[in-house]
């Protein structure tokens, strides 16, 4: 094996290996920026040894031991050691005696219990979301800072220094390692599901830049979120978003033209849809229900979702349940966003007028004055009513308020179509 060959599998166990790698030690060390300074310590050593020594038959466990060793190694230098650090480094003085396969053992029965609790830490409330996103791609997602700057758009050091500053956060709040109880869980949870979500939304859905979608972040929103649904299955809202990103993750060959451009929804090729990954995500969904109790905001968006995964063609959408569902949701996450997805299924249940009604209604909310969303669905059901005119206008105010290229490009285009039409409409 070269040497470029090796680094390239060194790479690939680090994404697989990294988080339970992180989160044994952040068990042991109790501190999840020591935790991984101690693996990346160990990858270093695996990148200077490998190349001559050959990757090992189980790497995981290689990379744990040698952190184990750096980690009593740090300890054992330390001029002050407080009382944790002691117990600590007896812990650890007592696991070197363990064979390497004993000590991976010992390790795997509470790894699953590790992975929850550094999932829980990463997405402390007590950290900022772009904190919390920014440390779950490192710590969970295995990427690098330059992966996570480039898949967000935004410099390095910006990267850099959201991770310092949370992990500094995390250490000064003295937040504990361990997996939240009682009434804190579900809060902490709701936490922990809204950073998976954001992960995969970006990369759905671009916020910005030159490409309508960054299927690498779908994909490590969905692997955090199939790990969850392994780690906490009795939850139902953990089944419910996995649900929904593994719906919406099968439309992804369909969402993107021959040249990058976006296919909406209902001008999809359906026969272009991942159908594992619908019937993967139609699993989930009956695994949230069959939990029992009513239905929560993800698993209410996934049962849409399915309900466009059902239909065949766009014209079999059962567009009254989905406004029904809407309804639900609306009443139990009332939000700006959630009226105005409200108002596109109303106007496709029943007419474009009684969809127009409830997005007029929303133009004065404070929070929709810069999304481009509510301009462009108000221009396609001025579309839609032949008043063409004012589409073109809602059409160009979307695009002006867009940051993503492509979809600039899509509503630009729709406004040249709406300005087309209007010039063909006869005037009395």
């Amino acid at each position: 094996m070269t040497t470029s060959d090796t680094h390239q599998t060194i790479d690939a166990v680090w994404r697989i290996e990294s988080a339970r790698l992180i989160a044994g030690l952040a068990r042991m060390v109790r501190d999840v920026g020591l935790a991984e300074e101690l693996a990346q310590d160990a990858l270093v050593v695996a990148l200077e040894k490998w190349p001559e020594s050959g990757v090992p038959d189980n790497p995981g466990a290689w990379l744990m031991a040698t952190a184990k060793n750096r980690a009593l190694d740090r300890l054992r230098r330390g001029k002050t050691v407080e009382r944790k650090h002691e117990e600590i480094g007896r812990e650890l003085e007592a696991r070197q005696a363990m064979a390497a396969a004993d000590f991976e053992a010992a390790i795997d029965d509470d790894i699953g219990d590790d992975l929850l609790r550094l999932i829980f830490t990463a997405c402390h409330p007590v950290l900022s979301t772009e904190a919390r996103v920014a440390l779950t791609l490192r710590l969970l997602g295995g990427l690098t800072t330059e992966e996570i700057a480039r898949a967000f758009l935004v410099p390095d050091a910006t990267i850099a220094q959201r991770i310092v500053r949370a992990k500094r956060t995390l250490a000064e709040a003295r937040v504990p390692f361990e997996v939240p109880r009682g009434e804190e869980r579900a809060a902490r949870l709701a936490s922990v599901l809204g950073v998976i979500y954001l992960i995969f939304n970006e990369g759905y859905a671009a916020t910005a830049g030159d490409d309508w979608m960054r299927p690498g972040l779908c994909e490590d929103a969905l692997r955090l979120g199939r790990i969850l649904a392994e780690l906490a299955p009795q939850e139902p809202e953990v089944h419910g978003l996995v649900a929904l990103m593994e719906i919406q993750a099968s439309r992804a060959r369909a969402r993107v033209g021959p040249s990058g451009e976006p296919v909406l929804l209902l001008d999809q090729d359906r026969t272009r849809w991942d159908h594992l990954l619908v019937r993967r995500g139609l699993d989930a969904l009956r695994r949230a229900e069959a939990l029992g109790g009513a239905l929560g905001p993800y698993a209410l968006q996934a049962a849409i979702a399915a309900c466009h995964a059902r239909a065949h063609t766009a014209a079999e959408t059962d567009w009254l349940r989905i406004a029904a569902l809407y309804d639900a949701l609306a009443q139990l996450t009332p939000s700006p966003i959630v009226d105005l997805n409200r108002a596109v299924a109303v106007g496709m249940a029943f007419g474009p007028a009684a969809g127009l009604e409830l997005v007029d209604s929303l133009g004065s909310e404070p929070s929709l004055k810069s999304y481009h969303l509510l301009p462009a669905v108000r221009g396609d059901l001025l579309a839609k009513l032949g008043r063409h005119a004012e589409a073109r206008t809602e059409f160009e105010r979307a695009a002006a308020l867009t940051r993503n290229a492509r979809e600039r490009d899509l509503l630009l285009g729709r406004a040249a179509v709406a300005r087309d039409a209007a010039s063909t409409v006869p005037r009395s």
